[in-house]
């Protein structure tokens, strides 16, 4: 299974970062071609083709679902009924060949936040994963706890023991695309990347520094570094 991670492109800071997507679909060619087209475009494509091997990835941090309607082994539609009745807000497009209006209304119905219909051009898929995926961006959940931190996506607003706590752009820029992947890798590169994009005129341990700040505000075990990799804010 390919794992990227994103260069930071427009597509892509609707979410913080890239966006992880499961794609659920039998067709193998239409979903190898959708693999390909959503990757290059910097996001994280993982394919099941029956909703068991799904089942098995259901505790995985996902920004969105692509679920075809019929699978080998069931409705994709059931899925997702299910998903909503655990309370799971992620975004989820239907993709079917099925365009009766009343197959829309009962896909929509049933859950799901946007339907489209094959054959389609993967570039409008793209849009349309962007655009249900920044419908939902902080909307779900816009405040978010770790321990004794609250961050409130909306207001931009961090909080310490109830009391709000004052932190810097660059300082607000990486602690948001933290608390977006909770207990997820964020790659120190994409970091870097989001504070020299804010000002090309920065040390090379901008980071760190920045980081470090953020410890001394927020606690030191609340951002742990993953040596060589990144950092991640945890749950």
């Amino acid at each position: 299974m390919r794992v990227l991670t994103c260069g930071l492109k427009q597509s892509c800071l609707i979410t913080g970062l890239d966006m992880r997507v499961l794609l659920l679909e039998d067709d193998w060619n239409l979903a190898q071609g959708l693999k390909a087209f959503l990757e290059a475009e910097d996001h994280v494509v993982d394919c099941c083709s029956r909703l068991l091997e799904a089942l098995s990835l259901a505790n995985e941090p996902y920004d969105a679902y692509l679920i075809d309607w019929q699978l080998p082994d069931g409705s994709g539609l059931d899925w997702v009924r299910r998903l909503r009745r655990e309370g799971t807000p992620v975004p989820v497009i239907v993709l079917t060949a099925r365009d009766l209006t009343a197959d829309r209304v009962q896909g929509l119905d049933a859950g799901a936040d946007d339907y489209i219909v094959k054959p389609f051009d993967p570039e409008e898929l793209s849009a349309r994963l962007r655009a249900v995926t920044r419908r939902s961006a902080g909307l779900n959940a816009p405040r978010q706890r770790f321990g004794d931190v609250e961050v409130d996506l909306h207001t931009r607003t961090v909080y310490l023991h109830g009391s709000t706590v004052a932190v810097t752009n660059r300082e607000w820029a990486i602690l948001e695309a933290l608390v977006r992947r909770p207990g997820r890798l964020v790659a120190k590169s994409d970091l870097e990347s989001l504070v020299h994009g804010l000002d090309g005129e920065v040390a090379s341990n901008a980071l760190e520094v920045h980081i470090s700040a953020l410890r001394r505000k927020l606690g030191r075990q609340r951002i742990e570094t993953m040596r060589g990799m990144g950092y991640r804010v945890v749950p």
